[in-house]
């Protein structure tokens, strides 16, 4: 992935202008002694084109991906049961994905949760605030530099999972001691980087509507300052950058776009002969399809983008019809 060494590092700084991917930036695992971890999950034949495909929300990282029930289909805020990167688990229907192309990966659903699947998950909330609260207090003891951002019971399986925040990487081995002493249990810590926080926490960006990363997005997706770039935005760190720090995930969104409408005109710098002048390409503007041009006899042009044209590999206006 692009960017994961500065990402590991911490060094990636927006003013660096780095490419900078999404995901963890270090995963730990233990578990408790003598626990078996179990054979990994099966890979599953391709979905059927007459599947309904549905976006989860899991309800320990509020992450979305794509998921399939061939049953009936489910209206959004069901419950439902799946297939996690940690293990079975709950899942809330979100939506139904509408270009199946875009789904990075599939997860079956196995059912719609039961009421008594619903009472677990209460039961489990209210121990995961006591279980934050407890390994907050053993990484105080421990003096441990890292801050732990949420916790998560598995609805089927024996094994807590804490997620924390660390700028570097964290001996915590003594700290699963403590907590496999009072909890009894498998324990996983994950490390998480400062883009999974933001997903994991919330909150409301600069536009007024809550993170992307948090209620819409499938997947944390690269995002590199050529985005802003080529969407002619401003550079200022200030403004392209989102709550955690990083680049706004939503430079991504219509960076397509951009890329495919600026194949279509010059470079801005380049230079054109025409009506016996040889003129330089001053801007390029997307959203309006038009291009600004500034003459050696210093006159100005702003043409529609439909009247350039590449032959040779050299641009050319053609001429008004």
């Amino acid at each position: 992935m692009a960017g994961d060494d500065e990402y590991l590092n911490g060094e990636d700084d927006i003013s660096a202008l780095e490419d900078q991917g999404g995901g963890e930036d270090f995963v730990e695992v233990s578990e408790a002694a003598g626990a078996a971890s179990g054979p990994g999950p099966e890979e599953e034949p391709p979905l059927p084109p007459d599947v309904p495909v549905y976006r989860l929300r899991l309800p320990y990282t509020n992450e979305t991906f794509p998921a399939a029930w061939p049953g009936e289909p489910l209206p959004c805020r069901t419950w439902v049961l799946t297939t996690t990167p940690h293990g079975r688990d709950l899942a809330q229907v979100i939506g139904c994905v509408q270009s199946r192309g875009a789904a990075p990966g599939t997860a079956r659903i196995s059912r719609p949760a039961t009421a008594g699947d619903l009472e677990r998950m209460e039961r489990n909330r209210e121990l995961e605030a006591e279980a934050f609260g407890i390994c907050k207090q053993k990484i105080a003891a421990r003096r441990l530099d890292m801050k732990l951002i949420t916790v998560h019971y598995l609805l089927e399986e024996a094994k807590i999972i804490f997620f924390f925040a660390a700028e570097n990487r964290v001996d915590f081995r003594e700290l699963v001691r403590d907590l496999v002493s009072i909890f009894k249990t498998r324990i996983e810590l994950r490390q998480i980087g400062v883009r999974d926080e933001a997903r994991v926490v919330g909150g409301v960006g600069t536009c007024g509507r809550t993170f992307c990363c948090h209620s819409v997005s499938d997947k944390l997706k690269p995002v590199s300052i050529k985005m802003a770039k080529d969407q002619n935005l401003s550079l200022n760190s200030m403004k392209i950058s989102g709550a955690c720090g990083r680049l706004l995930c939503c430079l991504a969104y219509e960076h397509s776009f951009y890329s495919e409408q600026l194949k279509l005109v010059p470079n801005e710098g380049a230079r054109i002969s025409y009506d016996s002048t040889v003129w330089k390409v001053a801007d390029v503007n997307v959203i309006t399809a038009t291009v600004g041009l500034f003459g050696e006899d210093g006159r100005q042009l702003r043409l529609p983008a439909s009247r350039f044209e590449k032959a040779d590999g050299r641009w050319r206006i053609r001429e008004s019809v």
